[in-house]
C-alpha cells in the first residue's frame, strides 16, 4: 500500500477544452481516474495536484516526500521552471515526466527542458494514454 503523487502544471486544469486538436478531449479528471485505475492493482492511492503557479507546485511536492513516486507533467514549466526543477531534484522517490503532445514536433521553444534530465523516464506525444504508460513505468521502478 502506498500513495503516488500525480502533478500537473499550468493550464492542465483546463484539459478537454484547451486546444483539443493538440491535447485531446479528455479532462484532467478523466486522466486522474485512468491513473488511479492503473495503479490500483499495486494497492496504491493517488494524490493529484494541479496548480497554475510554480511556487504552489513546489510546495505540494516538498510536502509529500513519503509518496512512493510521482508522475509529473510540468507543462510549460519544463522550459524555465528552475524552482520546480530544484524541488524535483530533492524529491526522494522515482518520478516519470509526461507530456501529452510531442513537444519536439512543436515550436522550437518547447524543445529544451530543464526538468527532463532529472526524470527516471519521459513519456512524450502519446496523448492522455501517456499517463497510463507513465504509471506502468513507475510501478516497474518502485519495488
Amino acid at each position: 500500500m502506498g500513495v503516488m503523487l500525480l502533478v500537473n502544471g499550468p493550464n492542465l486544469g483546463i484539459l478537454g477544452r484547451r486546444e483539443p486538436e493538440v491535447y485531446g478531449t479528455e479532462t484532467l479528471a478523466d486522466i486522474e481516474k485512468a491513473v488511479a485505475e492503473e495503479v490500483a492493482e499495486r494497492g496504491w492511492d493517488v494524490v493529484s495536484v494541479q496548480r497554475d503557479s510554480e511556487g504552489e507546485l513546489v510546495s505540494e511536492i516538498n510536502r509529500r516526500p513519503e509518496t512512493v513516486g510521482a508522475i509529473v507533467n510540468p507543462g510549460a514549466l519544463m522550459i524555465a521552471g528552475w524552482s520546480l526543477r530544484d524541488s524535483l531534484a530533492a524529491y526522494p522517490r522515482p518520478w516519470v515526466e509526461v507530456h501529452i503532445s510531442n513537444v519536439w514536433a512543436r515550436e522550437r521553444f518547447r524543445h529544451d527542458s530543464v526538468i527532463a534530465p532529472l526524470a527516471h523516464g519521459v513519456v512524450v506525444g502519446l496523448g492522455p494514454f501517456g499517463y497510463r504508460l507513465a504509471a506502468q513505468a513507475l510501478m516497474h521502478l518502485v519495488d
